[in-house]
């Protein structure tokens, strides 16, 4: 008797007479790590800090100079300019992960400028892909259940809330039906409240 007792106090205080199940306070979720924590070296040698585009739509492509997908940086420059205006800005990331890039920022950055004429926003040489990876890259791959570019004009797209959208291959055009409609998707969402 005395254990079947106790046995029953056992049970009661983990829950399971009553409820069929145990019962437990439900803990709070902790915040998803949002894109607004990165900082990056910009191309021109200073801080490219993701929290200055809070609330924008980002459209972050890892590049490279001597691609068969580097004209893709004409598209992106006029995407750019079309869409600034309504919160979404364009990020590049050159990377040598591929082998198709100088090793110098200001080699790249002249490049960009004299051959696209590329205004938007870029980060110094990063490592987009393996043990290596910018901490925004290893981000992506961890949310993205292993996505990390697997060439040269991958692309992510990081909606108002700082979350990924969606990830994209080098084939998936700045003005391609894919990624135009990636886009507006993410635009339509409302900025969250502060």
């Amino acid at each position: 008797m005395h254990s079947i007792t106790r046995r029953s106090t056992m049970l009661a205080a983990a829950g399971l007479l009553a409820g069929g199940g145990i019962a437990r306070a439900a803990a709070p979720m902790p915040n998803p790590i949002r894109a607004w924590q990165f900082k990056f070296s910009s191309i021109d040698d200073g801080t490219l800090d993701f929290a200055e585009y809070k609330g924008k739509v980002l459209l972050a492509v890892n590049t490279a100079s001597f691609c068969g997908f580097t004209y893709q940086y004409e598209g992106l420059e006029k995407l750019h300019a079309a869409l600034r205006d309504q919160g979404v800005e364009v990020i590049g990331f050159p990377s040598q992960d591929f082998n198709q890039e100088s090793g110098a920022n200001a080699t790249i950055k002249d490049f960009c400028e004299a051959t696209f004429g590329v205004q938007f926003p870029m980060t110094g040489l990063v490592h987009v892909k393996g043990p290596d990876a910018d901490p925004f890259y290893k981000w992506v791959k961890a949310d993205q259940d292993g996505w990390e570019p697997s060439w040269n004009f991958n692309k992510v797209i990081i909606g108002r809330d700082g979350l990924i959208q969606g990830t994209f291959g080098s084939l998936d055009e700045p003005g391609g039906r894919t990624l135009t409609k990636a886009l507006s998707k993410a635009m339509a969402m409302k900025v969250p409240a502060a």
